[in-house]
C-alpha cells in the first residue's frame, strides 16, 4: 500500500518516507513467514541506503534553495555529480540490484516468503510486486531529479551547486556501505 502511495508523490522526502513504510512492510512479510533473520538483515541494509537517500535528498534540497518538489528539479546530474552518483547507488540498492546490499536482503525475504512457514507463491508474488513498485518510484525520483533539463526558476538555477565535503563525504561512505 505504501509503495502505491509513493508512486504519486512529488515531494522528494515524501517519496522516501513512503518508501520507508513500504520497506517496513517487507520486513513484516519476512517476520510473518518466520524469516526473522532476513527481516533484521533488511533492517540493517535499509539503514545504510535509506540514510544515503535521505542525506542525498538534503543535498539536493540545499542545492535547490529549499525546493522539495521534484517537478521543478531536473538536470541536476551535471551540477551535483557526487550527490547524483551516490543517490543512484542508493536507488539501485533499494531496488535490489545485484551486487548491492538490498539485493541480498530482499532476495532472502523473497525466498522466505516462498518457502517459509506459511509462505507460498502468493506471498512471493506480492513481495515481487512490492519490489517492482519500489524500483519504479525510485527511478521516477532519480529521473525527475537528476535527468533531463532543469525546470527551476532562473534565480534558483543560478544558485545550484554541489554540497560541500561535509555533506558529500557521508554520502560517499554510505554509498560504499550500500
Amino acid at each position: 500500500l505504501a509503495a502505491t502511495i509513493g508512486l504519486a508523490q512529488n515531494d522528494i522526502k515524501k517519496v522516501l518516507a513512503y518508501s520507508t513504510v513500504s520497506q517496513l512492510g517487507y520486513m513484516m512479510l519476512a517476520c510473518g513467514v518466520g524469516g526473522f533473520a532476513a527481516a533484521v538483515f533488511h533492517l540493517m541494509t535499509h539503514a545504510f541506503f535509506k540514510a544515503l537517500l535521505f542525506l542525498g535528498s538534503g543535498s539536493v534540497i540545499h542545492a535547490m534553495s529549499g525546493e522539495q518538489d521534484m517537478r521543478v528539479m531536473g538536470g541536476l546530474r551535471r551540477r551535483l555529480p557526487v550527490t547524483s552518483a551516490t543517490f543512484f547507488v542508493g536507488t539501485m540498492a533499494i531496488a535490489g540490484v545485484f551486487p548491492l546490499a538490498g539485493f541480498f536482503s530482499k532476495d532472502e525475504i523473497l525466498w522466505k516468503a516462498f518457502s517459509g512457514a506459511g509462505g507460498g507463491p502468493g506471498l512471493w508474488a506480492i513481495g515481487c510486486l512490492g519490489a517492482g513498485l519500489t524500483a519504479f518510484y525510485m527511478m521516477r525520483l532519480v529521473i525527475l531529479t537528476f535527468g533531463g533539463e532543469n525546470r527551476a526558476s532562473e534565480p534558483v538555477r543560478a544558485h545550484i551547486h554541489e554540497s560541500p565535503a561535509t555533506m558529500t563525504a557521508p554520502l560517499v561512505a554510505l554509498a560504499v556501505l550500500s
